[in-house]
């Protein structure tokens, strides 16, 4: 029995290593908040990644290998986020990680410099971020970028007295610094300055110290509680027009931000792709967040197929050298364009409208 199972344990062994490389899963990972303040917007990412994912696996895979990607959840937290990105490397050895939100992405910073793990970040937009880590790269322009741009367009169109309500953490305290100063070197002056907490759902105190220091317009720094402050808003007649990036899209709908401006990343899918992602998830949008984190699953799919080919092990060493030999990077509506860590994309400028929004300035580089 003894050598019965000695032979069949080397004949396995055989067997296993007989394997080809083309059939073994490729596994990834994402640390997203999926419970917590932010959950929603940790559910638009998880179900652009999955969408890519189960559209290269119906395709085959990535030259024969199925992909796999672990979710963690990181509640919004630096501290379980760091403990999820030890879990993917330690415990499923993932190449590449997804992240989320400026200061968990911070925190996997050094932990992707020690242990040369491969960081993407689709979202995030803190300036901390752009030499955060040799491994950590921005698919998308950080805070500063998209504030320049929305900045010129305000100073241009709206007025010279504004006010700012951003919330304390790391990408709103940034929104803040980069526009009071944009803002202020064109002449410009800030009438009220408002902190509030991420996760806050009532922001009347500070909506109505904002209203009564009569602003041209206020710029918004938020990243969670966009229907918990149209609503407040609501109630304040004569509140001031609101601006801001990316992050401000949410509100866009509601009767209350009607007339309301933000900066957008050029961002898109093919008709085709959104229908699919309408149909397999059952919803009405696919929003900023689930494109860009397909988007972002989809260059690292790209740069694994490249290493593929060139018979190269998947690494995150290995991953970012192919990521800045590739450099360019174009979906149907947008280029990414890797420099630097950081990703260069066109902002464009919108208009919320009772219906929807419109543009109002066409991309700038």
């Amino acid at each position: 029995m003894k050598l019965f199972s000695v032979a069949m344990a080397a004949a396995l062994g055989i067997l296993c290593h007989a394997i080809p490389a083309k059939a073994q899963e490729i596994v990834l990972g994402a640390v997203l908040p999926l419970t917590g303040p932010a959950a929603q917007i940790g559910l638009e990412e998880q179900q652009g990644v999955q969408f890519a994912t189960d559209r290269i696996n119906a395709d085959g895979g990535i030259r024969g290998r199925k992909v796999k990607f672990i979710f963690e959840d990181s509640q919004g937290k630096p501290d379980q986020g760091v403990l999820a990105f030890n879990r993917l490397v330690d415990l499923h050895n993932t190449p590449s990680i997804l992240t989320a939100y400026s200061s968990i992405s911070l925190a996997l910073a050094p932990l992707a410099t020690r242990k040369k793990i491969l960081v993407v970040n689709p979202a995030a937009q803190t300036n901390k971020l752009d030499d955060a880590s040799p491994f950590l790269v921005n698919t998308i322009p950080l805070v500063r970028d998209e504030v320049e741009v929305m900045t010129k367009y305000a100073v241009a169109k709206l007025g010279k007295k504004a006010a700012i309500l951003y919330e304390n953490a790391a990408a709103g305290v940034d929104v803040r610094d980069d526009f009071k100063k944009a803002f202020e070197a064109s002449g410009g002056t800030i009438v009220a300055d408002e902190a509030i907490e991420f996760g806050s759902t009532n922001f009347r105190a500070s909506l109505l110290k904002i209203a009564a220091a009569k602003p041209d317009f206020v710029f918004v720094g938020m990243t969670v509680g966009y229907p918990a402050l149209a609503d407040q808003v609501a109630q304040i007649p004569g509140f001031p027009i609101g601006v801001g990036t990316t992050f401000l899209r949410p509100i866009v709908g509601h009767p209350a931000a009607v007339g309301w401006f933000h900066s957008g990343i050029k961002s898109g899918m093919k008709p085709e792709d959104e229908a699919a992602f309408h149909k397999q998830f059952n919803v009405k949008e696919m929003t900023f967040f689930s494109r860009e984190y397909a988007n972002s699953a989809q260059i690292i799919f790209k740069l694994i197929d490249d290493l593929i080919a060139k018979n190269k092990p998947l690494t995150g060493e290995n991953l970012k050298a192919a990521l800045f030999e590739i450099k360019t990077f174009e979906s149907p509506t947008a280029k990414i364009v890797f420099n630097s860590n950081t990703a260069k994309r066109e902002v464009e400028i919108f208009r919320a409208t009772a219906t929807g929004r419109e543009l109002v300035q066409a991309s700038v580089n």
